[in-house]
């Protein structure tokens, strides 16, 4: 079974911020061809998506289509909630 990867608003936010891409891909330690493709994919851990939304000066959520708090396992397909608790 093939599920749609996770929609991420992380180039739109980029671009209403101000931020290059390039710029933003050191701050996860990564390139900027693997953070394009990471987001392509949907395939960012948490820790990634957390210094992402806290360099664009965003939430988390507010990194996913339509600002939701959750979003479907590639894998599975169930719907997974996001949280975070900031200590």
């Amino acid at each position: 079974m093939e599920h749609q990867a996770t929609k991420l608003r992380i180039k739109e936010l980029c671009k209403e911020k101000g931020v290059n891409q390039k710029d933003l891909a050191p701050v996860l330690g990564i390139s900027a061809t693997s953070l394009s493709t990471a987001i392509q994919e949907g395939r960012l851990n948490v820790r990634q998506l957390e210094r992402i939304a806290d360099t664009l000066g965003v939430e988390v959520p507010d990194l996913f289509a339509g600002g939701s708090s959750g979003f479907r396992c590639p894998n599975c397909g169930a719907l997974l909630e996001v949280s975070i608790s900031r200590k």
